[in-house]
């Protein structure tokens, strides 16, 4: 007999919500995760519209709503001009607007949400080996242990040890330059209810607001610190932001940096081995969709494992493998334009922001931009 029918491995954005999705409709799913605890840093900040729609089912939505910051307004500014702003007030969602927490919080109530529906993360749980049979799936872990299941969903990021044990190929590249993160506490000139992104001569800098009085900060640099001081950060804001001396940065409460690769999975899924989130796609963080397609692969997925699980065939995972990759190919070749767009060379930069400032007169632009980032596009 299996030990359960669904085995989620990670505890991230994306396993928390298949494990809920699952539970939600009676099927059994144990969650393991390698870290002894949940995140207690922020990475992903942004909840975009249709997360927060395919969300409203798991009883999750409403408490990320009540946790975050609500920004109804995108921007891409140079200085103290204003480019193009992107109004999400105007689409047909019950959220227009960007919804700025955390992601640890969000990692937070889906916990809460998973254990309400009698289900908890085993951890610390690291996979050594997962091996499939006609029947069903065995995964050994490095304590002894081992679960049988009839399904595995790797949920385990970007060194998915499912996908390397499925064998399947993460094709892409890495971009050049290394990205400083940080949040921290500013004053001045910096709305609390918009996302801006900063097109500078000498840079790009993205400032989001967060809940409790924090901003992201987010920046290309050629070596990015390791943990960003705030002398580092305000040399930024100065040298990218409205300019020196608008906005001062009384205290870094976190910072890191990181390197953005570019990559999705040949296929999604080999038998009863299925991949989600950034173990199946990674990208760069423009335009903040990196967890939201996650979280959208997660339900999509859960559809189609309880499906299974209940007598189905197995087509409903062949699809969910097809639709959602191709999602994924969309995202990715956006968020490289635009990633390419914000790190154009030095000498370009003003000529790319002329072509955006032109841009913003004409409304289907503006229409387009709103519809991607709020993932309102991917609706199925």
């Amino acid at each position: 007999m299996d030990d359960t029918d669904v085995l989620v491995v990670g505890a991230g954005p994306t396993g928390l919500t298949v494990a809920c999705a699952l539970a939600e409709r009676g099927v059994a799913a144990t969650v393991v995760d390698r870290q002894p605890a949940g995140v207690n840093t922020s990475r992903a900040a942004v909840v975009n519209a249709r997360s927060l729609e395919v969300l409203e089912h798991l009883d999750v939505a409403r408490r990320v709503v009540d946790r975050g910051r609500q920004a109804p307004r995108f921007t891409i500014r140079d200085r103290t001009r204003t480019l193009i702003t992107v109004d999400f007030a105007g689409l047909p969602t019950r959220y227009p607007y960007s919804l700025m927490l955390p992601q640890s919080s969000t990692e937070e109530i889906l916990r809460t949400r998973l254990g309400e529906l009698g289900a908890t993360v085993l951890r610390p749980k690291v996979v050594t080996a997962v091996t499939q049979d006609r029947a069903g799936v065995t995964t050994r872990f490095d304590d002894g242990d081992s679960i049988r299941s009839r399904y595995v969903v790797g949920a385990d990021g970007v060194h998915s040890t499912v996908r390397r044990q499925a064998d399947i190929r993460f094709g892409g590249g890495e971009y050049d330059d290394s990205f400083l993160l940080a949040d921290v506490r500013l004053t001045g000139e910096v709305p609390t209810d918009e996302v801006i992104l900063f097109w500078a001569r000498a840079g790009l800098t993205v400032v989001a607001p967060l809940p409790g009085g924090v901003h992201r900060i987010v920046a290309p640099v050629a070596e990015a610190p390791e943990r960003p001081s705030a002398t580092t950060v305000q040399h930024l804001l100065d040298a990218r932001g409205p300019g020196a001396g608008r906005i001062e940065v009384r205290e870094v409460i976190w910072g890191s940096r990181f390197r953005i690769h570019h990559r999705i999975a040949d296929t999604y899924r080999s038998r009863r081995l299925v991949l989600a989130g950034d173990a199946a796609h990674v990208h760069s963080p423009a335009g903040g969709q990196g967890m939201n397609l996650g979280i959208q692969d997660a339900v999509v997925l859960a559809e189609a494992l309880a499906a299974v699980v209940a007598g189905a065939s197995d087509d409903p995972l062949d699809d969910y493998a097809r639709t959602r990759r191709a999602v994924a190919r969309e995202v990715v070749a956006m968020t490289d334009r635009l990633t390419r767009l914000a790190t154009v060379p030095r000498g370009l930069r003003p000529l790319r922001n002329s072509a955006i400032g032109a841009a913003a007169h004409i409304p289907a632009v503006r229409s387009a931009l709103a519809w991607r980032l709020s993932g309102l596009v991917y609706r199925i």
